[in-house]
């Protein structure tokens, strides 16, 4: 798809940024567990977190398209980083733009696309994970009109260093999926506490973890939406989740690709670089066709969210696709290195690791099928 100015000079921003700054700090995060939030500052400064926030509450506002096209490079960078970045921007700011009231944007959106403040986003639980109607967590209104929020959230991206939580429980469970609710807490709320951090295959700079919420008492200026509205916004903004997670997939794909090619042009063997040997380069070649197509269905997506068109069949389409293509990608890159792509000194063994969990977060591939066979 042809893109304007202002998208080309984000991809730009975005491609320099990860060359310049993300591949340089990327191996400390690896080992420390999380991003320094001095650089997700930074980050905030260059627009990246508040990509599709208006220009009055802070944000770039500039679209999905642009949001794709930055999470790619940065995704080629470290794809725990783009997670982070994917999370901000979709989920915590979606929501709250979505269904904040002026107050809550105001006293939130400037610090979240500053990234003064990290949110997170808090739907799965211990024992539910695809059905997210079968909610544990329970929040109890009290003679006062407040709430009082008791259970436990599991694989929370971002929860050790998050500021604020969007938590979604259960205040009427008569009503099933209707009596589900969405709330903006602070973490700095009594009874909200990190339960541990998550030890994960990859993505290791993007801190996942359990969070327990024990008799937590919440005014109910901290609703977010209507009350019994939370199961009908968590799926409207998945959406635009899955647009982040395809780019992702796509960004780390890519970084794996460019890395195998530069190999099979150096790496000799029988006196001539193994990219001269049919079986490599034909192995390459289809990674790069089968990229290419994830990419461009990722973008189509994008490209239909900017335009208010409904695009949830588009985005799992984007999401299946690119996150099973990346997978592919990933591991033949390994293959056209050899023994090499299987240690950790070359980087194509790190983004195999990372890739994974795009087939599993915001939607399995299993649900991506769900919904697009639903919609034939």
């Amino acid at each position: 798809m042809e893109l304007n100015e202002d998208q080309i000079m984000v991809r730009e921003m975005a491609a320099a940024f990860a060359k310049e700054r993300v591949a340089q700090e990327a191996p400390k995060w690896e080992k420390a567990g999380r991003v320094d939030a001095d650089f997700l500052r930074e980050m905030g400064a260059l627009g990246l977190l508040g990509m599709t926030v208006p220009e009055e509450y802070g944000g770039a506002d500039t679209g999905y398209v642009a949001f794709a096209l930055a999470i790619v490079e940065i995704a080629a960078g470290d794809g725990g980083l783009s997670t982070l970045m994917s999370v901000q921007n979709s989920l915590t700011n979606g929501l709250i733009l979505h269904a904040g009231t002026a107050e809550q944007k105001k006293a939130y959106l400037p610090k979240t696309a500053s990234g003064t403040c990290i949110g997170a986003f808090c739907l799965t639980e211990p024992q539910v994970g695809s059905d997210a109607a079968a909610l544990k967590t329970r929040a109890e209104k009290t003679d006062s009109g407040d709430y009082v929020l008791s259970g436990t959230k599991q694989f929370v991206t971002s929860g050790e260093i998050a500021e604020v939580a969007i938590i979604f429980a259960v205040t009427d469970e008569a009503e099933g999926k209707h009596g589900i609710t969405a709330f903006l807490v602070p973490a700095d709320t009594p009874g909200y506490k990190v339960a541990r951090a998550e030890e994960k295959l990859g993505q290791k700079s993007s801190d996942t973890a359990q969070l327990v919420f024990e008799d937590m008492k919440v005014p109910a200026e901290c609703v977010l939406g209507e009350v019994g509205e939370g199961y009908r916004l968590a799926l409207s903004n998945l959406e635009a989740g899955r647009i982040g997670i395809a780019a992702q997939s796509v960004g780390m794909a890519r970084a794996a690709l460019d890395f195998a090619i530069q190999y099979a042009k150096e790496r000799e063997s029988f006196g001539q670089p193994i990219i001269q040997h049919q079986a490599v380069s034909f192995r390459l070649a289809d990674m790069a066709a089968k990229l290419k197509s994830a990419e461009l269905m990722t973008l189509e997506a994008a490209r239909q969210k900017d335009a208010s068109i409904p695009c949830l069949e588009q985005a799992c389409m984007a999401k299946l696709l690119a996150s099973e293509v990346a997978e592919e990608v990933c591991s033949a890159a390994i293959q056209t290195l050899g023994g090499y792509g299987y240690l950790s000194e070359y980087p194509v063994e790190k983004i195999y690791r990372d890739v994974r969990v795009c087939q599993i977060y915001e939607g399995t591939s299993d649900i991506q099928r769900m919904i697009i066979a639903r919609g034939l």
